[in-house]
């Protein structure tokens, strides 16, 4: 589990201990890790890790799997959307460092890991923001979107190399995270304990695509076919 330390990661690495998962963690703040893994149900392992350091991130991520003596599941659940009202670079920058650059590496790591191994799941954090391009948080709905092809276009590639690697990815709506602490508008807001059940339902069944909570798929279907005149004005 990449980026346990807050909100549905940390969520979803409890949920999954409690269905009788082994589970790695791994985040940037070595105490949240220790308090986390004093709340888990079962065995588990846990590496410091700064996803915008992806070949540090990389070697974390071979470490835990050693620590776990094997890894059939790889969440990637970190990500970040920084406010940038004055479109200035560096808020960009930090959201492409984490959603795209370090969410590639490990992504890529883990797809690597599974071809050697023959099998496993691929789990990747995207979101409904990434629908469509958002003008209140432009980097952002950028990223997800790139999530989003990138995930699709390595479950071609395990089709395509015959290899048994089930690849799926989470779009969720609104949740209650620090992320979304503060943010006006909001609407079906669930916690983020709702979240990570109904996200350890879906691995469960290895769907491909999955919206969390289902109904955002109707608003994402309306949102891909909005004209983009309309959708400018929004």
């Amino acid at each position: 589990m990449v980026g346990a330390t807050s909100g549905i990661g940390r969520e979803l690495a409890k949920e999954l201990s409690r269905r009788g998962y082994a589970v790695g963690i791994s985040g940037r703040r070595e105490e949240l890790l220790r308090s986390l893994r004093e709340e888990l149900a079962g065995p588990s392992a846990s590496v410091v890790m700064d996803v915008t350091e992806p070949e540090e991130a990389v070697c974390g991520l071979e470490e835990l799997a050693g620590e776990l003596n094997g890894m059939d599941l790889l969440v990637v659940s970190s990500g970040i959307g920084v406010p940038n009202p004055d479109m200035e670079w560096e808020p960009e920058r930090q959201t492409l460092d984490v959603n795209v650059m370090g969410f590639t590496a490990l992504i890529t790591a883990g797809y690597r890991y599974f071809a050697r191994q023959g099998h496993g799941h691929l789990v990747g954090i995207s979101s409904v923001a990434g629908e469509r391009g958002m003008r209140h948080n432009v980097a952002y709905s950028a990223s997800k979107a790139f999530n989003m092809a990138y995930l699709e276009g390595l479950r071609g590639r395990a089709r395509h190399d015959g290899i048994r690697v089930a690849v799926t990815d989470i779009r969720p709506g609104f949740v209650a995270t620090p992320m979304t602490e503060g943010h006006e508008g909001m609407f079906w807001v669930i916690s983020a304990e709702v979240a990570a059940r109904q996200i350890a339902d879906v691995i469960k069944r290895r769907k491909r695509v999955a919206y969390i909570p289902y109904r955002w798929s109707v608003l994402a279907w309306v949102a891909r076919r909005a004209p983009g005149w309309v959708w400018e004005r929004l």
